[in-house]
């Protein structure tokens, strides 16, 4: 055979690659509203950035006529390639070739890859459209998946990890995903459960749709499982590009510093009065945020789940920043369970990321009740706790409003080696609120208190009493708690000129094999 010939033959192979499962099967995936495998890559990285590795990998099983159909790459597409000029590792799974299904082979080029992204320390995207394990292939298939499962633990905290669920991903196969450091569901094609609607139906004799099993808008709402949800493939691949736009490439990197436009000292005089007269009236932190990050620009995660807190990424003066908020206007911004693990894995995130945290306080205490005692609100709350204790980076807190009981020490105080921290005139620092503090310090004064109105004065006459003396930031800066009060508008320029104060910083925790947080 002529060179000629052999290169004829390797043209003719990869043009096989290309095609997956076939023109038909291309087709029946578009007609579902979803992208290729490929066209998917396409997408996300750089154009013409794109190696592939593994293209003519195919099986080896000999089982259930499996011999006679053979794919080249398997059901995976895997390589590297680069977002905005930085590397990025990723596979992507194709459902046209046996639906996407993983056998020992396509476990084997995902786990190279992952190796890969581990040597050079870079990213790993992982696009999910798959039916789960290749049932011909039995317990190869299960340990592919347990192989994919250790690399993703063994990369956690040292390379950013993404997944993308824009197909079915069922069993076994969504622990890959939930191992992983952020999750991105396609509304009405992306779907995630551990047994689909007909075990469901034969185990428990309950009828539920995909959809409403683990479709995206209950993972992002109800469980808590997914971190972003988008319309169609490219909103969600566009959203990939961004989020990596945030993080380093390794945790032994800094996140990358943009060219900012948004002056340092731009006054925002509408946070003098964004916080309302009446203690007990809520308001928006999602304005407050906007108004002092770069350009108004807030990429909130998990923006449907535990909405009593808010998490997400933002730049201030070009650097990159995770923000963690009470709301005020959903639960009047009080802790509870859900709020609390979202809040800690993202505080984790961050410091395992060297990605510095801003804390925005306005938080009640902890929500009372037997739901919350009965489901553990003990641990999960100090889940955030540890979080906060634990982290290492560069942590400024502002308090803006109420910081109540063990929630002021939870969210960033300075007692948690928070870093500097701020409070406006407005702020409240104390054990309880005003009133409840007034039944606790009087309650037998006011139980020898019969008549009506007289019960009244002196109940308003104490709770004013108590504010004037802790429902002040000053009684908690006498102590050095509180670095200094300052006037809300001029809140960007502080935060600015805390963070470039602390770009050197170094705090090292003691060395442990790894620690014990509280699951």
């Amino acid at each position: 055979m002529s060179i000629q010939d052999k290169i004829k033959e390797l043209t003719e192979l990869r043009n096989e690659a290309m095609l997956g499962g076939g023109e038909k099967r291309i087709k029946t995936q578009h007609r579902k509203g979803k992208l290729t495998a490929r066209e998917r890559i396409d997408l996300l990285l750089d154009d013409g950035s794109f190696e592939e590795f593994d293209m003519f990998v195919s099986h080896r099983c000999i089982d259930f006529g499996l011999e006679e159909e053979t794919y080249l790459s398997d059901g995976v597409v895997t390589g590297y390639g680069t977002i905005d000029g930085r590397l990025v590792y990723l596979f992507s799974q194709d459902f046209t070739v046996f639906g996407g299904s993983l056998s020992e082979m396509y476990a084997a080029k995902i786990c190279k890859v992952m190796d890969m992204a581990m040597k050079v320390g870079a990213p790993v995207v992982g696009i999910n459209d798959s039916g789960g394990a290749r049932i011909q292939e039995g317990v190869k298939s299960l340990g592919g998946y347990a192989d994919i499962f250790q690399r993703n633990v063994l990369a956690s905290g040292v390379i950013p990890q993404i997944s993308a669920v824009f197909g079915p991903c069922a069993g076994g196969a969504v622990y890959s995903p939930a191992l992983t450091d952020f999750i991105i569901m396609a509304k009405n094609t992306g779907y995630m459960f551990i047994t689909g609607p007909k075990v469901v139906k034969t185990v428990t004799g309950e009828v539920v749709t995909e959809e409403d099993l683990g479709g995206a808008s209950i993972h992002s709402s109800k469980s808590g499982v997914c971190h972003f949800t988008c319309d169609n493939e490219e909103q969600g691949i566009m959203l990939i590009r961004k989020l990596l736009s945030y993080m380093p490439q390794n945790n032994f990197e800094d996140p990358p510093i943009y060219a900012c436009s948004d002056p340092i000292d731009r006054i925002e005089d509408s946070l003098n009065e964004v916080i309302p007269d009446n203690p007990n009236k809520p308001y928006d932190i999602i304005d407050v945020i906007d108004s002092i990050v770069d350009d108004g620009e807030f990429l909130e995660v998990q923006p449907a789940y535990a909405r009593n807190i808010v998490i997400g990424f933002a730049r201030m003066n070009g650097m990159p920043i995770g923000i963690v908020s009470n709301q005020p206007n959903y639960l009047a911004g009080v802790l509870d369970i859900n709020a609390s693990r979202k809040a800690a894995r993202f505080v984790r995130f961050c410091d395992a990321f060297n990605i510095p945290i801003l804390t925005l306080v306005d938080v009640p205490g902890y929500l009372p009740g037997t739901s919350q005692e009965y489901g553990g609100i003990i641990i999960h709350g100090a889940k955030l706790l540890y979080a906060y204790a634990e982290a290492t980076v560069p942590k400024i807190t502002v308090i803006l409003r109420k910081a109540y009981g063990g929630a002021y020490d939870v969210m960033g105080s300075k007692h948690l080696r928070g870093d500097i921290n701020y409070a406006w005139p407005t702020a409240e620092i104390s054990v309880m609120g005003p009133k409840g503090a007034i039944e606790v310090l009087y309650f037998k004064e006011l139980k020898e208190i019969t008549d009506a109105k007289e019960k009244i004065k002196f109940v308003a006459e104490k709770e004013q009493e108590y504010r004037e003396k802790f429902a002040t930031p000053y009684e908690a800066a006498k102590y050095g708690y509180i670095d200094d009060v300052i006037e809300p508008r001029n809140t960007r320029f502080r935060i600015i000129r805390a963070l470039q104060s602390l770009q050197s910083k170094k705090v090292t925790n003691p060395p442990k094999k790894h620690s014990n947080i509280p699951l």
